[in-house]
């Protein structure tokens, strides 16, 4: 059995999504999506969002590390310990050309067991401060994928952040109408989006539902609020625009490219891949980096934008109600400021829409 490549990494949709992107990449170069394995942890939203893009995957019971004192740490290397030798047969199995490594806990395994078996591998970093497994990896890395100037990883090539295919192609305006009617929103308002990660953000959605409340009486704005499946049951209840704002609360949503296109103005985490797929589209955003990330590094993302004006950063201790309404009301106000942000988002983008990625991967299968 001989595959063309395994795919690794997972656990959060920052890891699962761009991993999916470089397999749809690939199957979009023509490979068949029968030669593209994944392999991530049985925690993950892999075990939803793989699935269903037709990929075969193997899952392994693995966690992450805890950088505070916690019970959890016990189960680390005896675990990883086992999905290291699961992840060796089953490349035995496979015997993959290629390794690709997207980051996190869930993508050592894999990428160890290939680099004692000698299997060349290719480290995707898209953080601008790479990540732990990325440091640990690259050393041995035939190459290292990195989307931004200036990386100090080893073997380091230029080439952009892993974007799916839909992002890539996806033309705002010419598909506004269409999002809209999709997800059940107007025409005739401004739409602001909110949606900080697959979990949601308690402090974000604290401001937002407060500023929903200052903005009450305005008949030409609908906010969009992902909150997170866990903070749906407490969310506050949706308004039906009958007299002033529409307001819609969902727990999650996986129509991102649509939301992308009806969105005016989006309000997001500085997620890489979400600061990638925010410059890919050209969508004029609001950044509130985590203020937890290992090493601040959302921070450093967000400023990727924000340095070259193309996202406004605003950190989540200066978040408040009247700065949110302030932005918001800004941006209504002036459609041209709306236009400049978008366009500037979209030029940063230019290295993730380039195509380099696959072209690395698939140079260093050869």
């Amino acid at each position: 059995m001989s595959t063309f490549a395994v795919v690794t990494g997972g656990g959060t949709s920052g890891h699962v999504l761009p991993a999916l992107a470089i397999a749809d990449a690939l199957v979009a170069a023509g490979h068949p999506r029968g030669d593209i394995h994944y392999v991530g942890t049985k925690r993950g939203v892999e075990t939803r969002l793989v699935p269903a893009a037709g990929y075969e995957s193997t899952l392994l019971d693995v966690v992450g590390l805890q950088r505070s004192m916690s019970m959890r740490n016990l189960a680390f290397v005896p675990k990883m310990w086992r999905a290291t030798r699961s992840a060796r047969r089953l490349l035995r199995m496979l015997q993959p050309k290629v390794v690709v490594n997207v980051g996190g806990y869930a993508s050592f395994p894999a990428t160890w067991a290939a680099r004692r078996l000698h299997i060349p591998y290719v480290i995707v970093s898209y953080d601008r401060r790479p990540g732990l497994v990325s440091k640990v990896l690259a050393k041995g890395a035939a190459a290292c994928a990195v989307a931004f100037e200036g990386s100090t990883l080893p073997h380091a090539e230029l080439t952009g952040a892993p974007v799916r295919q839909e992002m890539i192609t996806l033309r705002r305006d010419e598909q506004r109408a269409a999002a809209r009617a999709e997800l059940g929103l107007p025409d005739d308002r401004f739409v602001l989006a909110v949606v900080c990660g697959s979990l949601g953000a308690a402090a974000v959605n604290d401001v937002v539902v407060r500023a929903v409340d200052r903005l009450a009486d305005r008949h030409d704005l609908a906010v969009y609020h992902v909150v997170g499946e866990r903070f749906l049951a407490s969310a506050a209840p949706a308004r039906d625009a009958a007299s002033g704002i529409l307001y819609r609360v969902i727990g999650y949503e996986d129509r991102m490219p649509q939301l992308y296109a009806a969105a005016d103005l989006m309000l997001t985490r500085a997620g890489a891949g979400t600061i990638a797929e925010l410059a890919t589209v050209g969508v004029p955003a609001i950044v509130v980096p985590w203020p937890d990330a290992a090493e601040n590094h959302q921070v450093e993302n967000a400023k990727v934008l924000s340095d070259r004006r193309a996202a406004v950063l605003i950190e989540q201790s200066e978040l408040s109600v009247d700065r949110l309404v302030a932005e918001i009301e800004q941006y209504v106000a002036d459609p041209q400021r709306l236009s400049s942000l978008a366009a500037e988002a979209r030029g940063a983008g230019a290295d993730h829409r380039s195509g380099r990625l696959v072209a690395l991967v698939e140079r260093v299968a050869q």
